[in-house]
C-alpha cells in the first residue's frame, strides 16, 4: 500500500471517528426503562464539558406526567428546584397531587471536560404513559468561559419515524415498559403478633451493586392500654440498624437518626414508609435482591425481641409490592 493511500485511509478513519464522537450526547440517563405507576431513579450522566470547558450547572426538566420529583443533594453543588402546577391531577401513593417539582438545578460546582459525574433525582412515572412510549427529560448543561455559547440544551425530541441519533442535541429519553410481575416481593397478609403489638408488612428495598445501606419499612399497631417504643432493628446482612426520620427543608431532603427509639402510642399505630420514618440498615455485608425474604428482628421496650420476615421489593419501590412515586432512596 502506498504512503498516499495509507494517509488517505488514516484521514478518512479519523474523520469518521470525530464525527461519531461529536454525535455522542453530553447528557444521558443511566436508566433507560421505567414502568407506569412506578418509581424512577433518574441518574443524569454528564459525559464531558463544552468544547473543553468545565460544566458548572446542570438543569433537568421534569416532564408532564412524571410526578413527585425529589433531587438528591450533591456535595460541592448548590441545589434548587422549580415548582409548578401539573396540567391535571395525578394519583400518587399519598392521594391526588396537582403540583410538584418541574425542574431541578445543580449549580456552583465544576466538572472538568475530562471527567464524568452523575446528578440524581427520584420521581414517579404516572399512568399518563403506556408501555411503548418514550418520556424525554430535557437537560441544560452550562459551561464556564463560553460566553453566549455557555449553555447547551439537550432538548431535541425526535419526530415520528425520526432516528434520535440524527439529532444534534437529543433529549435523554426513558422507554416505558410493562411492569414485571416476576421478582416482586411477596407480601404476607397476616400481621405478626407480639403482645399488644401487630407488626404489618415489613419490607426492604433491593440494593444496587456495592451499596452499603438499605431502607426498611413496617407498620406497627398498638392495641394495648400502654405505650411501647421501638428501640432497634437488625438483619443478618447488616452491621447495624437505626431508626431514621426524613424531612424536607427548602426543597432538600434531610435524614437524621431518631434518638431514644420510636414511640408507639397506646391505641395507635406508626407507619415507617418511604419519605418519612424508616429503618436504615448500614454496613451491608451483601446486597438485597428483589423477591427474597430476609429474617430480621425488631426490639421493643415492652414487647421485647420480635422476629419478623422482611420481603424485598425492587430498587426504588414505594411499597412492598413495588408500587412507587418518586422518593428518597432510603
Amino acid at each position: 500500500m502506498s504512503n498516499c493511500l495509507r494517509r488517505a485511509l488514516l484521514l478518512a478513519t479519523l474523520s469518521l471517528t470525530l464525527s461519531a464522537s461529536a454525535a455522542l450526547a453530553h447528557a444521558v440517563l443511566e436508566r433507560k426503562e421505567a414502568s407506569p405507576n412506578a418509581a424512577y431513579r433518574g441518574v443524569v450522566q454528564i459525559m464531558h464539558g463544552c468544547e473543553g470547558k468545565a460544566t458548572t450547572r446542570v438543569t433537568v426538566t421534569i416532564p408532564e406526567g412524571v410526578i413527585g420529583a425529589k433531587p438528591m443533594p450533591k456535595p460541592g453543588w448548590q441545589l434548587a428546584t422549580t415548582k409548578g402546577s401539573y396540567a391535571k391531577a395525578y394519583q400518587s401513593f399519598h392521594g391526588k397531587v396537582s403540583e410538584g417539582v418541574t425542574a431541578i438545578t445543580w449549580s456552583g460546582g465544576s466538572l472538568g471536560d475530562d471527567e464524568v459525574d452523575e446528578f440524581t433525582f427520584f420521581a414517579r412515572i404516572s399512568d399518563n404513559f403506556a408501555p411503548g412510549a418514550t418520556v424525554y427529560f430535557p437537560v441544560e448543561q452550562e459551561c464556564a468561559g463560553m460566553g453566549d455559547k455557555s449553555v447547551v440544551a439537550w432538548a431535541q425530541v425526535p419526530q415520528a419515524g425520526q432516528n434520535p441519533h440524527d439529532l444534534k442535541t437529543p433529549a435523554p429519553g426513558v422507554r416505558i415498559v410493562a411492569a414485571k410481575a416476576a421478582g416482586h416481593a411477596a407480601v404476607s397478609a397476616a400481621p405478626t403478633k407480639a403482645g399488644d403489638l401487630a407488626i404489618e408488612t415489613p419490607w426492604l428495598r433491593a440494593t444496587p451493586g456495592g451499596a452499603k445501606v438499605a431502607g426498611g419499612y413496617v407498620t406497627i399497631t398498638n392495641v394495648g392500654a400502654e405505650p411501647d417504643r421501638l428501640l432497634s432493628a437488625s438483619i443478618p446482612q447488616s452491621g447495624r440498624g437505626e431508626i431514621h426520620s426524613m424531612t424536607m427543608e427548602g426543597g432538600v431532603m434531610k435524614m437524621a437518626p431518631v434518638e431514644g427509639g420510636l414511640a408507639v402510642p397506646a391505641g395507635g399505630s406508626v407507619a415507617l414508609k418511604p419519605g418519612g420514618l424508616h429503618l436504615m440498615f448500614l454496613d451491608l455485608k451483601q446486597g438485597l435482591k428483589a423477591g427474597e425474604s430476609v429474617q430480621g428482628t425488631l426490639v421493643f421496650e415492652r414487647a421485647g425481641q420480635v422476629p419478623v420476615t422482611f420481603a424485598v421489593a425492587p430498587i426504588g419501590a414505594q411499597g412492598p409490592g413495588g408500587s412507587a412515586p418518586g422518593e428518597h432512596q432510603h
